[in-house]
């Protein structure tokens, strides 16, 4: 009866193309060495095989998908926001596998890597996963979090993750938030501002990711400033094409401000700002206050005589007349 090279190998050298991962830097090790099997304990409570699968260029699409718990946004991921995997991936390939489980119709839900597949996508290249069978739904989103560790998540992801425990009454409101997130405060306020704020408003954006609090907090208020009615216009806007591939800059810095100037200048076509006027100065108390804008000058004057009215008048026209 034929045998696997693999097994052949481990009878006559004692050792097979298999790991057992019992750390996360023995998973590590293994998966970057591509061992044909790891055996990798999950949460602490099972021990599962995970074999590695190589899912071709154009198959990637059709035959992977995304775990539905994971916490990234799939739609953020551009060939800007994954710029950091990108260029390695297209010049020597992938180099860690992601880690999925099989689907019942033999398809494969990724649950550890998705910034891989989508970059595998851009770059048309291979994909590599370690894949096994029987994970359950509990054990698919421990492996989907812990994920998350490679890429720190945007401030909308933390802010969805966090209303969904303030919705499930996991915590009781911001505060307890912080303590269980172990953040400050602030930082909770803003993940929740973003974690509000509609998909468009925030893929006009070339790296959700690299989006920090201060601008967060004013899309926040600019959105919310404007009616129902303003709102969807501003979405109409966005929903045109990507905001941030019509910006003639360079760099994810300079794109995104150059993407939040242009929402400003919508959003200030829509409902232009009230500008408030400046306080009066005092000169008299009671009687002589003005107000100085540029090259302009009023005056507010009290209790005055019809003399000193017109003497006033005379002074004003003998001076400018």
């Amino acid at each position: 009866m034929a045998i696997k090279t693999s097994e052949l190998n481990a009878r006559l050298f004692g050792k097979a193309d298999k790991r057992r991962a019992t750390t996360v830097q023995e998973a590590q090790k293994a998966a970057s060495e591509k061992a044909a099997v790891i055996e990798l304990s999950v949460a602490g409570e099972a021990t599962v095989e995970f074999e590695l699968v190589r899912v071709a260029a154009g198959e990637v699409v059709s035959r992977t998908s995304v775990f539905a718990e994971n916490a990234r946004e799939q739609s953020f991921l551009n060939e800007l926001a994954l710029s950091d995997i990108l260029v390695t991936l297209k010049d020597r390939g992938q180099q860690y596998p992601a880690v999925g489980r099989w689907l019942d119709d033999n398809k494969i839900e990724v649950l550890d890597g998705s910034r891989r597949r989508m970059s595998c996508i851009l770059a048309k290249q291979d994909f590599l996963v370690y894949v096994a069978r029987g994970i359950n739904s509990k054990h698919a989103k421990f492996l989907s979090d812990v994920a998350n560790a490679h890429k720190p998540l945007s401030l909308f992801e933390r802010g969805k993750e966090m209303q969904a425990m303030l919705d499930r009454g996991d915590v009781l409101d911001q505060k307890e938030l912080a303590k269980v997130c172990q953040c400050s405060e602030a930082l909770v306020s803003g993940a929740l501002k973003a974690a509000s704020l509609p998909l468009p408003v925030l893929q006009a954006y070339p790296s959700v990711a690299e989006l920090g609090r201060p601008t967060i907090v004013k899309l926040h208020r600019l959105f919310f400033s404007l009616s129902h009615d303003e709102q969807s216009q501003l979405l109409a806007k966005l929903g045109e094409a990507p905001l941030w591939q019509t910006v003639d800059a360079h760099g994810v810095s300079r794109i995104t401000r150059e993407v939040t100037i242009i929402i400003e200048d919508w959003r200030e076509s829509l409902k232009p700002s009230v500008k408030k006027e400046s306080p009066a100065t005092d000169l008299i108390k009671g009687r002589v206050s003005y107000r100085r804008k540029g090259d302009a000058l009023s005056i507010n004057l009290k209790k005055m005589s019809d003399d000193d009215a017109q003497a006033i008048l005379d002074f004003i026209e003998s001076r400018l007349g």
